[in-house]
């Protein structure tokens, strides 16, 4: 196994680490869930640069990478959702986004076509990390700068159904024969 697929290993693996420290009240438990999310998703962006970097890009590490990411996002939210930092509503839409693209790719790749990530999809991810660092840091370590987590929740949930809707226009007339 090369570093970059341990790298994306390590993210899986801090998954139920996150969620029993979300879940859990202890001493410093806002900061260890911060540390935790910062690691899991500084991971993601070391993985990717070093497997292209050092061209060691596998077949694993193109299959764990991206449910790797979504199992994080994924988490996070529904724990965020539990513990009343994130209206369900706006959760729903942002998982069903990533469910129905991947639903996309999936039908894509049988049909020969890759999909890659758009810039729209890209700066979706950028956004979502940040605003869910921001919501577990939480209104008590940031006071009235809280305001930047909700807008940045907001925005992830406008950036979510825009892009989904980018993927759908640009890639769905291929699936469906009409090119």
């Amino acid at each position: 196994m090369n570093f970059p697929n341990f790298l994306t290993l390590l993210r899986i693996l801090c998954i139920p680490a996150l969620v029993i420290t979300l879940l859990l009240s202890f001493p410093y438990q806002t900061w260890f869930a911060f540390g935790l999310w910062c690691l899991a998703t500084f991971t993601d962006t070391l993985d990717g640069y070093l497997a292209r970097r050092q061209q060691k890009v596998t077949i694993l590490g193109q299959l764990l990478d991206p449910i790797a990411d979504k199992m994080l996002i994924l988490s996070a939210l529904i724990c965020l959702v539990e513990l009343g930092r994130v209206p369900a509503w706006m959760a729903v839409i942002i998982i069903g986004r990533e469910f129905a693209i991947t639903g996309l790719r999936a039908i894509a790749s049988s049909q020969g076509l890759h999909i890659k990530a758009s810039w729209l999809g890209k700066a979706k991810m950028i956004l979502e990390t940040i605003t869910i660092a921001l919501i577990i840091l939480g209104r008590e370590i940031l006071g009235s700068f809280y305001i930047l987590a909700t807008i940045g929740l907001w925005a992830v949930v406008l950036v979510s159904i825009i892009s989904a809707l980018e993927y759908g226009w640009r890639y769905l007339p291929r699936l469906s024969g009409q090119t």
